[in-house]
């Protein structure tokens, strides 16, 4: 376990007496006391992971073992996502005040409706200081379908580690515009672009697949 190869005391979050099953694409945080997630992968009835727990349940949880007391709800997440609407392929905190969020423009998609409704959200959301975030889209890449499923691939799925991004590209015409947008966020970093056409036939991609251990 990683707990005993850092020395490190585990923490094992308990709602109710009853220990909390968490993923870490479930949540994203700005480090100042704002979590995103979404209804569908906490609240919804598919792949439940807390049967019983409530909005004001996790937010408790948040708050407990996070320290982070304003939760924005986002809605759901990107079709074909196995985990039901794991937020880090949806939208993610770039800066304290700042999110990248996904968007399909074709009204046709089936991603176009849920993403604009997650947009409106975010657009009334405020932060633990009661201010709107910015907001910075980026388009969707266009389907990718393997074995007649398709797959949730995102440019949102991105990874930040010292000193570089690891983003996920999968030869589409909108990689450029994701590669732009997210070196223009991270001026001090630099954004390394991934081929992950091969990734999300496991359905995720970078963000999915590592985890971050932070220096002891």
């Amino acid at each position: 376990m990683m707990a005993n190869a850092a020395a490190v005391p585990e923490i094992r979050p308990l709602s109710h007496s009853t220990r909390v099953v968490l993923e870490g694409g479930s949540i994203d945080v700005n480090g100042r006391g704002t979590l995103l997630t979404t209804e569908e992968c906490l609240l919804g009835k598919v792949q439940q992971r807390n049967p019983g727990m409530t909005r004001a349940d996790y937010e408790k949880l948040f708050a407990d073992y996070f320290g982070a007391s304003h939760t924005i709800w986002l809605g759901k997440g990107i079709f074909g996502d196995d985990t039901h609407g794991h937020v880090d392929d949806l939208t993610r905190f770039v800066a304290p005040d700042t999110v990248v969020t996904m968007v399909e423009n074709n009204p046709k998609d089936v991603n176009h409706k849920p993403l604009r409704d997650n947009l409106l959200r975010l657009r009334s959301a405020r932060d633990q200081a009661g201010k709107p975030l910015n907001i910075v889209e980026l388009p969707m890449p266009g389907p990718v379908v393997f074995e007649r499923r398709r797959l949730p691939t995102s440019y949102a799925n991105f990874y930040i580690a010292n000193g570089i991004v690891l983003a996920p590209v999968f030869n589409d015409p909108n990689d450029r515009i994701a590669l732009n947008t997210l070196a223009a966020l991270f001026p001090t970093r630099e954004v390394v672009p991934i081929y992950s056409g091969d990734l999300i036939w496991g359905l995720g991609a970078l963000h999915c697949m590592t985890q971050q251990q932070p220096e002891c």
